[in-house]
């Protein structure tokens, strides 16, 4: 073996936990109207709920200042340690939205107010510390409250204020928007235009599916407010029935980009699914401990929903590292056909000329339409594996296609429902 293959080896050797994979959680709470008079009351409540669920990322409705957002962090996400920090608030019109994220595995990069005729809906840009060069944008919103059309229609319109932001998007971005939608059904305008799809760019995936109202008994286990039957506090009442807050997500977080979802993790916090029309703590809550469930109910009218991510989702440089490889190769994805998820193998050289390569893999519909952008970076002399979800496309046959420096091959693959 030559020098510069040692070389090679003892790097690919050192660097692979560039490319393992670290879980983050992402949390969307609306906190009733933060900082009241009763704060002082509700914060140990907070802390409860946020010790207990432990988010790596939390995204707030109804926070009224830059007061309240210095309080809650000092007062609740801080109050066992210096753990948390603050993204950059804007003060609108209305209740506004904050960020609060891991100091140790995010950095801060801007917060972008969207004006609506409402409230201000806010994209939140950060970055993981492990992965750099993939920007996150979280979109925060708290739309028209209460039923009827004239209400609809006002949800939809700042829905379209989104939507025009979203479209401009690069078409690789990982985005998700979260917070309070006070959507009633998947009829709705609102509900539709999230999902719509616009020469392919800006729409959103829901990980949940659910038809019709969502005020129904089956669909009880994803309600999220209102966790308590009597008033108090100036919350809203009448039990788990409504499922307002949401976390949807752009196409390439949902189907396994370098940011994915993890499937089966998205999760009304404090909702056991026994509690329909009922308050969070009526005993017995199988969801979380009895002291969790109080602090929910006391806490807001709210409960928070919660998911789990992965970041660096290129899995791995493969376990022979003393074979590095001497072609480009692209491997038949495995299985095949699949339903939802199929791994796609790769080989990237050594190469006397270059170092690393620019390397995109990307999957295409028989239109010839970009699906999902699975890799987009530079990548070192390697063995790699990628992972491709489906579960919200159809049936059909599918393209995946590896450029490298001048190298590109396309292969074709079955997604059998």
């Amino acid at each position: 073996m030559n020098l510069k293959r040692i070389i090679f080896v003892l790097f690919i050797g050192l660097t692979f936990t560039v490319f393992s994979q670290e879980n983050v959680k992402i949390m969307t709470y609306n906190l009733l109207n933060y900082p009241d008079v009763d704060s002082a009351i509700r914060n140990p409540n907070f802390r409860k709920v946020i010790r207990n669920s432990n988010p790596d990322i939390l995204v707030v409705q109804e926070m009224t200042s830059l007061a309240g957002m210095n309080g809650f962090l000092s007062n609740v996400m801080n109050a066992y340690g210096n753990v948390y920090s603050m993204g950059t608030f804007i003060d609108g019109t209305d209740t506004d939205n904050g960020i609060f994220f891991r100091t140790s595995k995010f950095s801060f990069i801007s917060n972008t107010r969207i004006r609506t005729s409402l409230r201000d809906i806010n994209e939140f840009k950060i970055v993981h510390i492990n992965y750099p060069a993939d920007t996150l944008r979280i979109f925060s919103v708290h739309l028209k409250s209460s039923g009827g059309a004239v209400n609809e229609n006002q949800r939809a319109s700042e829905v379209d204020s989104l939507r025009k932001f979203t479209s401009s998007l690069p078409a690789n971005s990982f985005y998700m928007v979260v917070g309070d939608f006070n959507i009633y059904g998947d009829y709705e305008p609102a509900y539709i235009k999230l999902k719509q799809i616009t020469n392919g760019n800006g729409h959103f995936t829901d990980a949940i599916t659910m038809t019709g109202s969502w005020n129904q008994f089956q669909y009880r286990q994803y309600h999220t407010q209102s966790p308590r039957t009597r008033g108090f506090g100036g919350g809203s009442t009448g039990g788990m029935d409504d499922r307002f807050d949401m976390i949807l997500m752009s196409p390439g977080i949902f189907n396994a980009g370098r940011i994915a979802y993890v499937p089966g993790t998205m999760t009304p916090y404090g909702n056991d699914g026994n509690h329909y029309n009922d308050s969070i703590n009526r005993r017995p809550n199988t969801a979380v401990p009895d002291s969790v469930a109080d602090a929910i109910h006391y806490a807001s009218d709210h409960i928070p929903v919660i998911a789990t991510f992965t970041f660096g989702n290129v899995i791995g440089i493969s376990g022979n590292n003393q074979n590095i490889p001497d072609k480009f190769e692209l491997s038949q994805n495995f299985p095949n056909p699949f339903n939802p998820s199929t791994k796609i193998k790769f080989e990237i050289p050594d190469s006397e000329r270059n170092n690393s390569f620019d390397t995109e893999l990307i999957v295409y519909d028989m239109l010839g339409r970009e699906v999902s952008v699975l890799v987009n970076t530079s990548l070192k002399a390697g063995k790699y594996e990628a992972v491709w979800n489906a579960a919200n496309l159809p049936s059909g046959v599918y393209f995946y296609t590896l450029s490298a420096g001048e190298y590109r091959e396309t292969k074709r693959m079955i997604l059998l429902k």
